[in-house]
């Protein structure tokens, strides 16, 4: 490494955000550039360690140390090239990854780890304006193709490595913009959509078309894409929501935190919503169900948009502030995460369950009954404490998502797993020959990063299969 003995002369860093009264009164990123002899300082802290369990630790293999390297040495461009060459979109990673990398690291063991996330962040916005977003042409064509179905990081990775390996590639997106997920259900203040958007001007100039408002399995017919492509990658991502379903669900204000999300970014992105179906926190109090990433931005969503009060449930225990003994280094751990939205303010309960929603003759949400529970057996019970009933005008449902949009996948006739995931084997095929399925459609719901390990994996396999067929 640089510096054999960096990790005992420096300290792990966070990148400065701006003060919370400032970032809550706009949707852009509050997160503030990192200076060259701060980021050779964190790069210094990476240990000659032996065996780079950060490697392991990142669902993409990373090569941690290899860029860390590079950027203790002062050439950001290498560690760039060092990346780019395991990830197609680190200016994402570096912004949204809970970073389980960060939680593998050897010198996290008995020390803070080393500061991977800001470290890749800041490589890649060195390369905003340089080589990230430099296309990639195929040395030749393929003169074979494929259609990606789906346009979040699963879908972009398979499209993008197809493309370089030479094939012709159609994405094919249900919504009117390209981005999945990344689009619609991260806020900007957590993602620009500036990166995405420069993207796909990337992706473009590398031969990848663009397709949108495209409702595969209904315009175009599934079959029509079985006939037209070689092969089909299906990356629809799990869209179908796990609900509450209590006494009182059917009152106006109770709302899934993704159609929250996506009305606000759509929003900033300059479209009308209209006001008969708008979802807006201003003034009200705002209950949010669920403590996970999704839960997260519904926080930092209320708070900008002036939520009297913000309030978060969670039906689990309050997780230790350190790294609880069950989960050991180098598992991800379980200990309690403060997202930047929890740090803007809100409270946050846990242990709690709700048992209606409670509202006025006119239809219209006003509170929650709550009870206490802990868990045993692994299933959530009553303590007896006395119940708890808080006041809300609106409610949103962030319990995660139970498997993909079925309509998509039965259109191709795939087989399912018991979690009503597309069923694939080691190679990312489906029962249907031809027809692959990447990120959480097959995985199920999990993270940015892992979807686009799929997707490249994927990609990887449709690129062996049609080599094969057509040799």
């Amino acid at each position: 490494m640089g510096k054999i003995t960096g990790f005992l002369e420096f300290e792990r860093a966070e990148p400065e955000k701006q003060p919370v009264q400032e970032r809550v009164r706009s949707f852009r990123e509050f997160e503030l550039p990192v200076v060259q002899e701060e980021l050779t300082k964190q790069a210094a802290r990476c240990m000659d360690c032996g065996v780079p369990f950060c490697n392991s630790g990142c669902p993409l293999n990373n090569l941690i140390p290899d860029f860390n390297h590079e950027v203790y040495g002062g050439r950001m461009d290498g560690a760039l090239v060092s990346l780019l060459s395991t990830n197609n979109f680190p200016e994402v990673t570096g912004r949204v990854c809970p970073a389980p990398c960060e939680t593998a690291c050897v010198l996290g063991i008995d020390r803070e780890p080393v500061s991977i996330k800001l470290l890749e962040k800041s490589i890649a916005d060195a390369g905003i304006d340089g080589a990230l977003f430099t296309p990639k042409l195929p040395r030749g064509k393929s003169g074979r193709s494929a259609a990606v179905v789906g346009s979040g990081p699963a879908g972009l990775a398979a499209a993008q490595q197809l493309a370089r390996l030479g094939h012709a590639v159609t994405v094919f997106e249900a919504s009117d913009r390209i981005g999945g997920l990344l689009r619609y259900g991260i806020p900007d203040f957590k993602l620009d959509k500036q990166l995405i958007d420069r993207r796909i001007e990337q992706m473009q100039a590398e031969g990848v078309r663009f397709v949108t408002s495209a409702r595969v399995g209904i315009d175009p017919q599934a079959d029509d894409l079985r006939k037209d492509f070689d092969a089909v990658c299906l990356a629809i991502g799990s869209r179908a929501p796990r609900d509450l379903a209590v006494p009182g669900r059917e009152l106006s204000g109770i709302h899934f935190a993704m159609d929250f999300l996506e009305q606000q970014n759509r929003r900033v992105a300059g479209d009308d919503v209209p006001e008969a179906t708008a979802i807006l926190a201003t003034g009200k109090n705002v209950i949010v169900i669920g403590g996970g990433d999704t839960g997260s931005d519904c926080v930092g969503t209320s708070t900008r948009q002036g939520a009297k009060s913000v309030t978060s449930l969670e039906i689990m225990p309050r997780p230790p502030d350190e790294r609880a003994d069950s989960t050991p280094w180098p598992m991800w751990p379980l200990m309690l995460r403060t997202s930047s939205s929890h740090e803007e303010g809100g409270e946050r309960i846990w242990s709690i369950a709700t048992q209606k929603f409670a509202g006025d003759d006119a239809g219209n949400l006003q509170a929650l009954h709550c009870i206490h529970v802990e868990m045993r057996d692994g299933r959530p019970q009553p303590t007896g404490e006395a119940p708890l009933i808080l006041p809300a005008e609106l409610v949103l449902l962030a319990m995660g998502f139970v498997h993909p949009e079925a309509d998509p996948l039965a259109a191709f006739g795939v087989a399912l797993d018991r979690r009503g995931n597309a069923q694939t084997d080691a190679s990312m095929a489906t029962s249907v020959p031809g027809v692959f399925a990447a990120g959480d459609c097959q995985r199920g719901q999990s993270l940015v990063v892992w979807a686009i390990a799929d997707g490249r994996r994927a990609a990887q396999s449709i690129h062996g299969w049609l080599q094969q067929k057509h040799s």
